[in-house]
């Protein structure tokens, strides 16, 4: 399966639309991101099921500021519209087939009651902030 490009104008699009997307942050300048590339093509093949998207972080800096990306070639993958898992760094064959295999086992509804949680708790520490001043 090709990968997708995506843009700031397709994003929403994209990674709403389908339930698994695999997102590689890169950059035609960055040599560890052309290492990185045929990994990530091999990958779609293997896992058709899956919706497979780049980033040229130099074409789409608003993409890259929003997910706060400091280091290309950078993974994440978006489960259900949350990202389950984003790492910087050309992940070899293997390595990258155990994340795959470690992200389609998550229970969706451990993760989005985990969210909330964070969230919560963030919006408190923030009220009792504000309290404080």
């Amino acid at each position: 399966m090709s990968t997708v490009e995506l843009t700031k104008d397709n994003f929403d699009e994209i990674v709403s639309g389908n339930d698994f997307v695999l997102i590689d942050f890169w950059a035609e300048w960055c040599g560890p991101c052309k290492q990185f590339g045929p990994v990530f093509e091999r990958s779609s093949d293997k896992n058709d099921d899956l919706v497979y998207a780049k980033v040229d972080t130099e074409a789409q800096p608003e993409l890259a500021a929003a997910f706060q990306i400091q280091s290309i070639p950078t993974l994440m993958i978006v489960r259900e519209n949350v990202a389950v898992f984003s790492q910087p760094g050309a992940l070899p064959e293997e390595a990258l087939e155990d994340v795959i295999g470690q992200a389609r086992n998550l229970d969706m509804d451990e993760v989005r009651a985990s969210v909330e949680e964070a969230q919560k708790q963030e919006a408190q520490k923030q009220e009792g902030q504000a309290a404080g001043e």
